[in-house]
């Protein structure tokens, strides 16, 4: 056991299982302070990049992250990219660009919308009328004043497109968080269990162990398949809050325990949100390893890679690209 062994088992490489590679290289877009301000008011300074940036633009930057996450053994990318009516379809349209170009070099890049404030009707008729352009569908509750219709309507649109829906939830690393079981009961509800993703998840391990593992139960029922991006929320700010001792890192290591597939994922590279994050997925595996004391080599390739194919919807084994409808 060893980092070099290790390195040798990952001979496939890496799954990017989430990312934002839209806004990848703008972190000089921000001044230092703004790198500083609070996740909620992080979504509406994005706006610039949105209101500012051109399709090319877009582009430019998808290629050159795509090409630097290849140059470190990530061959699949699955991203979140900005669509709504502030963006309007400049980020998907270089997105798409940027998907076939770097399909020839051996780089796969899956993209779903992030649609910041909600489906507005504007919103909404966006993201159905560039449906088929997508491999997935993204969800935000929390940035939506009414977070059960969020979730509805993507429910909705899973049943009639057959894409999986790959929600953010439980970001915060707070006890009062509880949206993955909410997910979880809600998945079950619309029966479209097996058909989604949760992203984060970090405030369950705020829980009590009895909530957690109601948590993990629900979510094996519901079928539902995980990400966790061990340093996206390891910023979080010190709080006087007084809850079970945690770390901001998603409880990989009980959620194995309970047979659920999970990912892991880089989130936001080189942005407003994570300046100094270059997209190595290997600091990623080894923050999770570390965090959660997972020490087996088999299971670290399964985080790594084997369990991104499965949320790709990719037999194990097959190199080929696979819509996520």
């Amino acid at each position: 056991m060893s980092i070099h062994s290790l390195k040798h088992k990952l001979k496939k490489g890496f799954i990017n299982c989430h990312a934002h590679i839209d806004r990848a290289g703008t972190a000089s877009f921000f001044a230092k302070e703004e790198h500083k301000a609070h996740l909620f008011e992080k979504w509406q300074l994005v706006n610039k990049i949105k209101k500012e940036s051109t399709a090319r633009e877009y582009y430019n930057r998808i290629i050159e992250a795509c090409f630097s996450q290849s140059s470190m053994n990530i061959s699949k990318i699955i991203s979140f990219i900005d669509l709504d009516d502030i963006v309007g379809t400049k980020a998907l349209e270089g997105a798409i660009k940027a998907r076939e170009h770097i399909r020839s070099h051996g780089i796969e890049l899956y993209i779903g919308n992030q649609t910041i404030g909600g489906f507005t009707p504007n919103n909404l008729k966006l993201l159905e009328d560039n449906i088929d352009r997508l491999d997935f569908l993204g969800g935000l509750p929390k940035s939506d004043e009414d977070p059960e219709r969020h979730m509805d309507i993507l429910f909705d649109l899973s049943r009639q497109t057959k894409k999986k829906v790959h929600v953010h939830v439980d970001q915060m690393n707070t006890d009062e968080e509880m949206e993955t079981l909410w997910l979880a009961k809600k998945v079950i509800k619309a029966r479209l269990e097996g058909q989604v993703v949760a992203v984060h998840s970090i405030s369950v391990a705020c829980q009590q162990k009895a909530i957690r593992e109601t948590t993990y139960s629900a979510c094996r029922d519901a079928g539902m398949q995980f990400v966790a991006c061990p340093s996206a929320w390891i910023d979080h700010p010190r709080t006087e809050r007084l809850s079970p001792t945690h770390n901001s890192i998603t409880p990989i290591d009980e959620m194995l325990e309970w047979d659920l597939t999970i990912g892991l994922g880089t989130d936001n590279i080189e942005d407003i949100y994570k300046p100094y994050c270059n997209g190595d997925m290997m600091f990623e595996l080894r923050m999770a390893l570390e965090c959660c004391k997972i020490y087996d080599e088999d299971t670290l390739v399964d985080l790594a890679y084997n369990n991104g194919l499965k949320i790709l919807g990719i037999p194990s084994g097959s190199n080929g690209y696979r819509n996520q409808g």
